[in-house]
């Protein structure tokens, strides 16, 4: 199919923004991993800059007016860089939202996905609020899982707008209904698993668990050790005045670590059940996706070994975030790939 110069426009504008919102999204985890989320103690500003405070002077000044929190440049820089690559990308979806709903008016509303664009600018919003209260509420682990989640939400929704502007679809033989159907309810299964999965990173990270097992496989030369789930996922822990640093006792650090290490277990099966299954179809198109699977499913399985055995690298820890988003992005073009796919016969699959 032949796209129209507008839509082809969007296209390019999607994976833009697609592009600029990976970059926020290795930017939040790398200030998340330094220890950076508080490195600017107020919000939009830095200790009322715009940038950060440079000058001795502005430094002194900054520390008289937040005597708790010393400025750290290490950790200035970080957070508000990130913030201005997130307001970049607020900007660049409201143009797109704007411009879709000015143009769509006397359109097919499957050529311009009004209500697509208008739920990214209303979770682009939600994001800036998880953004003001992760500072305000001191790194509240609840606040700063939600906004990760949001960022992969963005991600996501985004990658799926360029998949439909861009009409990116699947013919496949009739033949290959059943299989299909089969794989589509697995695909759907197997990214749930992720997302859940990625949750499950977020919050190891937000309550400061990534080390609570610094031995792989086992944990504490265990391989059940003691483990406090009841206070590892209590959503109303009691938080105190500053969750830099985490307030949990090792048991339920332990708890939530195990619990994610078991989660990547549960995901690692699924998803090589799978590419098992793409991998021995008679449908060629899905063996390439396949095998991009099983390579970006390996690099994690070993980023994330690595960052237990390794004492959490930063940059290792980061990549390991970025690989998380790949994966789900590609279990997202697979899941897309099966539901808009279409026969031979031109009819479009139930």
């Amino acid at each position: 199919m032949v796209l129209s110069g507008y839509r082809k426009g969007l296209l390019y504008a999607g994976i833009a923004a697609t592009l600029l919102t990976a970059v926020v999204v290795v930017l939040g985890a790398f200030t998340r991993l330094s220890d950076a989320g508080l490195g600017c103690p107020d919000w939009p500003g830095c200790y009322g800059h715009l940038t950060w405070p440079k000058s001795e002077g502005a430094i002194a000044a900054a520390e008289a007016r937040f005597p708790e929190f010393p400025v750290e440049h290490d950790k200035t820089w970080p957070e508000m860089v990130h913030r201005y690559f997130a307001g970049l990308l607020g900007l660049v979806i409201l143009a797109i939202t704007v411009s879709v709903w000015r143009k769509a008016h006397a359109l097919p509303l499957h050529e311009y996905p009004r209500w697509h664009t208008l739920s990214l600018l209303l979770l682009v919003i939600v994001q800036a609020l998880f953004g003001m209260w992760t500072v305000t509420l001191k790194l509240w682990p609840q606040i700063v899982t939600a906004h990760l989640l949001g960022g992969f939400a963005t991600l996501t929704l985004l990658w799926l707008l360029v998949q439909r502007t861009g009409n990116f679809q699947w013919s496949l033989p009739e033949s290959q209904r059943r299989f299909r159907n089969r794989t589509l309810w697995l695909a759907l299964l197997v990214t749930l698993l992720v997302i859940m999965q990625i949750a499950l990173g977020g919050w190891t990270s937000a309550n400061y668990a990534a080390l609570a097992c610094t031995d792989f496989p086992r944990c504490h030369n265990e391989w059940w050790p003691a483990m406090d789930f009841h206070s590892g996922f209590d959503i109303a822990q009691d938080i105190g005045p500053n969750y830099l640093g985490g307030l949990l006792e090792n048991e339920a650090r332990t708890a939530i670590h195990m619990t994610h290490r078991i989660g990547a277990l549960i995901v690692t099966v699924t998803l090589l059940w799978l590419i098992f299954r793409l991998l021995r179809s008679a449908l060629s198109r899905s063996k390439p996706l396949a095998l991009f699977l099983l390579v970006v499913l390996c690099l994690q399985i070993m980023l994330g070994i690595t960052n237990v055995l390794a004492s959490l690298p930063l940059t290792v820890a980061v990549a390991h975030n970025a690989t998380g988003a790949l994966l789900l992005l590609t279990m997202v073009t697979l899941c897309h790939r099966l539901m808009t796919a279409r026969f031979e016969n031109g009819r479009s699959l139930p």
